[in-house]
């Protein structure tokens, strides 16, 4: 699990946005790319991010 004090000084690399922790993935919440955690590090690189299908 991640932190809560990490989560809030944590932004998106991709578009400097706020994000969120989901389905255990920090989720953008402007551009919506999904950033994995792996080992409960979470991973936020744009090359490692998944866009959003929607």
């Amino acid at each position: 699990m991640i932190d809560e004090n990490l989560l809030k000084i944590l932004a998106c690399p991709a578009c400097k946005a706020d994000v969120e922790l989901k389905d255990n993935k920090i989720i953008c919440t402007k551009c919506k790319k999904k950033y994995p955690i792996k080992d409960g590090i979470p991973i936020m690189l744009v090359e490692e991010a998944e866009d959003d299908e929607k």
